[in-house]
């Protein structure tokens, strides 16, 4: 396989490298141990080691001073469009409550509160499941900062284990940092693409694709209506259908609602998109080689909205909607909580963030928003101008 390389604009801090270093030891001795790695447990281990992983780190992640900046950095009108979605289901379920998995710096937290005691729609409770201990006390010291007089009402979640609740479950770029697994077509059938160790460095392999991996991939082909290219590479998202099953028992009745980027499966696996859709961001550069700068960049995939489907309907889900981020904003009213004094900086700072968070070249188009129901009837919000469901 060719292996890609990093580009020379991507710098590491000293620090930053240590803990490279550091991480990428353990790993190596892992695959001695054991031979070469799946891409998963690779992605896995650079993401969510302990003490290690880029989400364990004390390393800034999100905003100007990190490597990404997310939609609720960029604006507080997302936070409050989805505040608008989360109020009309609130109203609905009696002692209702919100879980926030994976709330990043805790702006869209502090937002989504603001807004829904303006519309009088408070949750009971807001629940944060957050695994790094970093961000969480980043969270706290937000809320704690910024609404004080709520902080009370904000209860942080070790795990989810025999957790339930009645309300909303949020998920906003969850998904996209799940590890995959990663295969290639081969003349006459499937590997799975695999990480080894050459000396210091990480470099791609190949091994004969398990049963699981290649009944997975034969039935996608079979799903799409025709066979891969040869050489063709992508990614499996396997892990999605158990996730789905422990939310699935979390939330009695109301609303997950998941906001990434993705695409339908005839959308994920076009022809073109031959090299899969793996991407690294380091200080606010784009890069694909997940091989490097190990434990201290970001490692993401699209994700394929029509697994989450299917695994969510697999799960007692009811499917609800599914558009992009620009319909769904349009449809729980950007444009109506834009500041009111036209002409004055804020108003003209505020539609700069409307364009970055609507325009097709920017969010508005390579970001989805998928609602998963239990025991509401009433249509959505926030797909009131368009549904794309059928193309899942």
């Amino acid at each position: 396989m060719n292996q890609p390389s990093l580009p020379d604009a991507l710098h590491c801090p000293a620090e930053l490298q240590e803990i490279s270093r550091a991480l990428s030891a353990e790993i190596r001795s892992e695959i001695q141990l054991q031979g070469a790695m799946s891409f998963a447990r690779f992605m896995e281990l650079s993401l969510y080691h302990p003490t290690m992983g880029y989400y364990q780190s004390e390393t800034r992640k999100f905003g100007v001073e990190g490597d990404f900046i997310t939609a609720p950095e960029l604006s507080p009108l997302f936070s409050q469009c989805v505040a608008n979605q989360l109020a009309q289901v609130l109203r609905g379920i009696p002692e209702s409550s919100i879980l926030e998995l994976g709330a990043g710096s805790g702006v869209m937290a502090v937002d989504m509160l603001r807004h829904l005691q303006q519309l009088q729609s408070l949750p009971m409770h807001y629940y944060i499941l957050e695994l790094s201990a970093q961000l969480r006390s980043r969270q706290q010291e937000r809320v704690a900062r910024e609404i004080p007089w709520f902080f009370d009402r904000v209860t942080w979640l070790d795990s989810l284990e025999e957790f339930q609740l009645n309300g909303v479950v949020l998920a906003n770029e969850l998904l996209d940092a799940m590890p995959v697994q990663r295969f290639r077509k081969t003349d006459h059938s499937f590997v799975e693409i695999c990480v080894k160790a050459e000396g210091e460095n990480f470099v791609w392999s190949e091994k004969e694709a398990g049963a699981d991996l290649l009944q997975a991939v034969q039935a996608l082909e079979q799903r799409l209506g025709f066979n891969f290219p040869e050489d063709y590479n992508s990614e499996i998202h396997s892990l999605i259908a158990p996730w789905m099953r422990a939310i699935a028992n979390v939330l009695q009745q109301g609303l997950l609602l998941l906001i990434d980027y993705g695409y339908p499966e005839q959308e994920y696996y076009l022809p073109e998109r031959s090299m899969g859709t793996l991407m690294c961001h380091f200080r606010h550069r784009a890069h694909d080689n997940p091989l490097v700068l190990v434990g201290v960049q970001d490692i993401t995939s699209y994700v394929n909205f029509s697994t989450v489907a299917q695994s969510a309907v697999e799960s007692a889900f009811d499917l609800a909607g599914f558009t992009s981020q620009a319909h769904f904003l349009l449809a729980c009213g950007i444009d109506r909580l834009m500041p009111d004094y036209a002409n004055s900086k804020e108003y003209y700072e505020s539609v700069r963030q409307l364009k970055l968070l609507t325009l097709p070249g920017e969010m508005g188009e390579r970001f989805k928003v998928m609602a998963l129901t239990k025991g509401i009837d009433e249509p959505l919000l926030g797909f009131s101008f368009a549904d794309f469901s059928s193309r899942l």
